[in-house]
């Protein structure tokens, strides 16, 4: 960042995002804005009827602010970027906060956007608020996650602070090598849309009594959804795209996490997937049809029968992994999952063949390091040095067609270091995918020489 963005970052810090009056805001607005922090602050009392003042406080707004600049994101249907919000804080922050403490507010539709799933079965449906509902949102999801995260149960790890999907994984291990050899894996259907808005309320009201914020969080719930250039009403659902909508959705599956906890069984959580693990497959079914029931009935949601099942944990990914049969257990990834990073790259070296390999470089490392930095998790290295080296034979057949004819070949080995005859297979026939193993190819193009280039390894020096 340079010095002239920081010092806009800082007066834009600097903002009366106080909940005092003018004259108290100003003096507020003077003080060191590095003292105010959110994470050192002492827990307040539980003031359910006046929780928005505490949306409003400024140290909370500041911290809302930065959340929300460091996600970034697309801009809602008002077409503000993330950049301009700072601007028009200064701007008309007053009056916003006027309406969120008179309960007036009223949130803008959200965008409509339609994005494949991973694993090829449709499209998921986001809605993308504009940057200030974000932001209000934000505010809002802070002092709620304040509250509410302590009373969530131990086995929810989806959304929720110093919590992660490396936990959940790690619970279901312990679950599968204490002898729980069947798991019932349950699937909801489209449950981000599916939530009911009176039920999810009703919820909310037993723990909010400050009806300003319960009017606030109905107006977002209702927005409405905006798709080439209607909006739709919304009767149920909570957008995906949303700062609140994860923490809402806790909320939801809070009752069945209980349920499970009364009834004795082990579990684990993350979002909307949920894993119970068993003894035996008979205890499966049981377990199975009864919850269904439960959610059904009580939750009013709808259990994807296509996609749930009881079965071995082998059989079954959670989050991306699966486990090794026998005594012991371990974490391994996913075949869909290695699927999907094959087609990733299969995508990245297909395209290589028009660009340099720089250029397929600045594609391809920051994507296998965020992929090693999730499923480096699993316990079966074997798998992440035969991915690596499969890259590097991706990558050597891409080359080899960039170089397309038999001078260009031979005088691209030369200047390799390639030596002797080797240099001769520049005029074979066979195709790059069969000469990615070469001798040529792997002395030409060493693992040394594509760490050069930047290529990571998913696994130490393989």
């Amino acid at each position: 960042m340079n010095l002239e963005s920081d010092k806009r970052l800082n007066i834009q810090l600097r903002l009366d995002f106080s909940s005092a009056p003018t004259g108290e805001a100003r003096q507020a607005g003077r003080e060191d804005i590095e003292s105010l922090s959110v994470v050192n602050e002492p827990e307040r009392p539980a003031n359910t009827n006046r929780i928005m003042e505490e949306v409003c406080e400024r140290a909370n707004l500041k911290e809302a602010l930065r959340q929300v600049r460091g996600n970034k994101g697309s801009a809602g249907v008002d077409r503000m970027t993330v950049d301009q919000l700072g601007d028009y804080l200064k701007q008309h922050w007053p009056a916003i906060r006027e309406q969120l403490l008179n309960g007036t507010y009223e949130p803008k539709p959200v965008r409509r956007v339609e994005i494949p799933k991973p694993d090829g079965g449709g499209v998921r449906k986001l809605g993308i608020p504009t940057v200030l509902d974000r932001f209000i949102q934000q505010a809002v999801m802070q002092v709620l996650q304040r509250r509410w995260n302590p009373t969530f149960s131990l086995y929810s790890y989806g959304f929720r602070p110093r919590r992660s999907a490396h936990q959940a994984v790690a619970q279901a291990q312990q679950y599968i090598a204490q002898g729980h050899g069947w798991v019932i894996d349950l699937d909801l259907e489209k449950f981000f849309d599916r939530v009911n808005h009176d039920k999810l309320m009703g919820q909310i009201a037993k723990r909010v009594e400050d009806k300003r914020l319960l009017k606030l969080i109905r107006a977002f719930l209702n927005a409405g959804v905006m798709e080439n250039g209607l909006v739709s009403p919304s009767v149920e659902g909570t957008p995906q795209g949303g700062p609140l909508s994860p923490l809402l959705s806790n909320l939801v599956l809070d009752e069945l996490d209980r349920e499970l906890e009364n009834r004795g069984h082990r579990f684990v959580r993350y979002a909307d997937d949920c894993n119970i693990y068993v003894r035996s497959e008979r205890a499966g079914q049981r377990v199975m049809e009864s919850i269904s029931r439960f959610i059904t009935q009580k939750l009013k949601l709808k259990v994807n029968e296509a996609k749930s099942a009881v079965a071995r944990p082998q059989e079954r990914k959670f989050l991306g992994f699966s486990f090794t049969a026998g005594p012991d257990i371990k974490r391994t990834i996913a075949p869909k999952s290695l699927e999907r990073f094959k087609q990733r790259i299969r995508d990245i070296t297909r395209r290589a063949k028009g660009v340099s390999m720089k250029t397929t470089m600045e594609e391809l490392a920051p994507y296998m390091r965020g992929w090693r930095g999730y499923f480096g998790f699993c316990q079966t290295p074997e798998v992440l040095i035969a991915l690596t080296r499969w890259v590097r034979l991706r990558l050597r057949a891409a080359l080899w067609r960039q170089w397309k004819t038999p001078r260009r070949r031979r005088a691209a080995l030369i200047a390799l270091g390639v030596r002797g005859e080797l240099r001769n297979m520049a005029g074979s026939g066979h195709g790059p995918w069969h000469l990615a193993r070469s001798k040529a190819l792997s002395v030409g193009l060493s693992n040394a020489h594509f760490k050069s280039l930047g290529l990571p390894s998913l696994f130490g020096a393989c």
